[in-house]
Parts: structure tokens; sequence; C-alpha cells
């Protein structure tokens, strides 16, 4: 089975030169993806090999540059989506994508990102758009406003966000003067969603037409010492501790929730900004981790101090950077690779490298945590993978984990019923 990316620009080159439905494609994708996996697909493949692919990255002089390149595919970043709609709008000279291919569409289920609005205008002008995601749903049905909104303009789920509530979503967490802070599905709303969306989605599963290995999920807890744990403990009661010569504050439940992570993962920032060591709980569970492993380890952290640390502490640990070092890992090179779930979560080919993965700090974001996951459970990979979480005992990791259980539960169940709908019709 081919991959969702070879599949576009195979439907691309179709309708560009067999059926000429299309003159100007551009696809819209994370950074790094843009940069190293449009291009590199193309060019593994012989019946794709003749396309001509222009990178709308890097500064705005390379940007001008390439956006204004004789070629059949452009590729940039979604960061760049704001400054394409106002460099479109201002010269007007430049012809207009008459096919978008947004790859991680759930990247766009902000409603109020500049991005989203951008994409809206520069979507306006298309005959046909595209988008890719494994993740719709990642944090609730919410998120398909935005998401089915840039695919066919509202027609499905409503023009306005207040629609989509008003005739989907009851609110479920209120202030005592009426501010809803959270809504929730109302009964059946589920059903009726994905009935509306179901002719225009496709859902597959990897696991439904590929031959994959386990992918093995295992906690590790870990004791958190006993004055790591008293601070802990005086941070959520009291929103401040005290560490050496330091006092260290809270200002909101918000800000109590980060310190309570830090202290969870072994240190804590100050008021200042300055990380101060706690403890070394989960380092030395990771250390006994990657000693037991039989193949290169990747080690997903949350905070710059935890990669800071690690690169201390870790022997023969590095942090993903750049291309070179993806090279390297999948040539196993690189003994610990060090990756934040945000910057390598889509798209990247990091399977032929190893199948260890450790999460030394849980991300609260579905997607992120199944993205990154999907670097190496997936085609290509011939091991089991080992995906390891690293849990302080009676602290907010364990809060986390069960929250990323529930939102895995709905997504999954959307993309059953979206399965089921289409294999109906």
């Amino acid at each position: 089975m081919v991959s969702k990316t070879v599949i576009s620009l195979t439907a691309a080159q179709s309708l560009l030169y067999d059926s000429f439905d299309v003159s100007k494609v551009i696809v819209i994708a994370p950074l790094r993806v843009a940069e190293d996996t449009w291009s590199r697909e193309a060019a593994k493949w012989d019946h794709l090999s003749g396309l001509r692919i222009s990178k709308v990255l890097g500064s705005l002089k390379r940007r001008e540059q390439a956006i204004r390149a004789d070629a059949d595919i452009y590729v940039t970043n979604r960061e760049n989506v704001v400054w394409l709609q106002e460099y479109m709008n201002r010269n007007k000279d430049i012809p207009r994508f008459d096919m978008i291919i947004v790859d991680e569409l759930s990247s766009f289920k902000s409603n109020q990102a500049k991005r989203f609005k951008a994409l809206r205008v520069i979507r306006s002008y298309a005959k046909r758009i595209v988008g890719l995601t494994g993740t719709p749903a990642a944090n609730s049905l919410m998120d398909l406003w935005a998401e089915i909104g840039i695919l066919d303009g509202g027609d499905r789920l409503g023009r306005f966000i207040s629609q989509y509530r008003e005739a989907f979503f009851r609110p479920g967490w209120c202030s005592p003067s009426g501010i809803v802070y959270k809504f929730v599905p109302k009964p059946g709303a589920m059903q009726q969603i994905t009935k509306r969306i179901s002719d225009i989605t496709i859902s597959l599963k990897a696991s439904d037409y590929l031959d994959l290995p386990d992918e093995i999920e295992d906690v590790i807890y870990v004791e958190l010492p006993e004055d790591a744990a008293k601070q802990y403990r005086d941070m959520e009661r009291e929103a401040l501790i005290t560490v050496g010569n330091d006092q260290i504050t809270a200002l909101n439940a918000a800000a109590v929730m980060t310190k309570l992570t830090q202290i969870s993962n072994g240190f804590v920032y100050n008021d200042g900004h300055e990380p101060i060591r706690i403890h070394d709980a989960k380092t030395e569970a990771l250390q006994e981790i990657i000693e037991a492993a039989d193949s290169p380890v990747i080690v997903f952290y949350q905070y710059r101090e935890d990669a800071d640390h690690l690169l201390k502490t870790i022997q023969d640990s590095k942090l993903l950077r750049d291309e070179e070092d993806i090279k390297n890992w999948n040539e196993k090179k690189i003994p610990v690779l060090l990756v934040h779930p945000a910057s390598a979560g889509y798209g990247l080919n990091l399977q032929q490298g190893g199948h260890i993965i450790v999460w030394y700090g849980l991300t609260w974001s579905l997607e992120q945590y199944l993205q990154a996951n999907a670097r190496l459970h997936r085609q290509g990979q011939d091991r089991s993978v080992l995906v390891y979480r690293i849990l302080s005992k009676g602290t907010v990791d364990q809060q986390i984990l069960e929250s990323l259980d529930a939102k895995d539960a709905t997504q999954n169940e959307v993309l059953e019923i979206l399965k089921k709908r289409r294999q109906i019709v």
C-alpha cells in the first residue's frame, strides 16, 4: 500500500495531464514535511518523477521566486498561508491555485486562527481541495466544523460555528454567570454529523489494509522522592513552593497545572524562567529502558529543560534538528534521538531507525500523541513498536493519560462510523 502522499500526487498528476481539469496545484503541509517528504516521494516513483515541484519556503526572496517559478506542484508550510494569501492579493498576476492539498488538515481546526481565515480565501479560487489527516477529531467533535468548512465552504455543517454548536451541542461546563466553557454533543450528534459529511470523506485505517506489526503500549510508573512529592503537594494546594533560595509561584489554575507537570518530570522553572532540578526519577527509568533496548530509541519530551537535561545525562543522545539527523537515525547511527512531538509529529518517515518509543513527558494533545507514534508504527516497519509512557505515580501524568484515552475513544468512533457509512453508500 502506497502512502497518502503518493496517492495525492498521482491524483494531481492525472488532473494536470490526463483530464486537464486543473493547471496549478499547491500543497500546504507542516514545515519538515514540506521541506522533504513531498519532493522525495515524487522522486522515488517513476510515474511521478517528471512532476516539477517548487518549494515555497525560506526567506521572503526565496518564496517570491518559488511562487513565480514554472512548476506543476507548489509546496509550502502552513505558517506561510497568511503571507501567501496577502501576496496573491497584492499581485494579481499570480495565477490562482485551482487545486489545493492540505496535508494534516487538522492543523486548521481553530476557526479563530489567521491561517484558517487565509486558507478560506485561497480556497475560494480552487475547483478541487483535498484534506489529509489521521486525526480529524483529536480533541472533540467540535474540531470537525473548521476542517469540513475548509473543504465545502460550510455547506454541510453550517457556515458559522454558532450554527454548528446550536445544532449539535449543548452547554456542558458553565460559570455561575452563564459563560459556557465547554460544549458537549447532544444525543445522536455523532451519527448526524458523520451522516452529513460522509459523502466527502473516506476513512481508511492502516491496520485494515496493511499487515503492520503490533503497537504495544506500556506504562512505567516511578515514585517521586519524598521531598519532590511534598513540593508537588504544596504546589497543588498553595500554588507556591520554595526550592532552595527560590520561591516559585503560579498565578492561576493553568499555571499550577504547568508547574505540576514540570515537577513530575523532575524540574521546575522559577519566576525568572530558569530551570531548577528537583529529582531524576524519570531519567533513571529512561536509562533502564535504553540499557535493555535492542535498537535505537526515540524519546519524546515536552520542555526544553527536559531536552537539555537528557542531552547531558543520556549517553549518545542527539536532538532532532534537520534532515541530516533524520538520515542518520534511519541508518541507525543515533542511539537515542530526542524529539518534540510538535516538531516531528507529522509526515516524517523514521521507521527504519528503530522500533522503541519512550514518552518522557506526555502531551495533552491526542493528535500529537498519535502522529508521533506513527513515525515508527507505519508502512515499512518490520518489528513490533514498543511505546513506553513514563508516569510519576499520583501526579497529573495519570490525568493526561486518561484524557488521551477518552479522546481516542471519541475519534475512533467517528472514523468507524464514517467507514461503515462509506461501505453502505
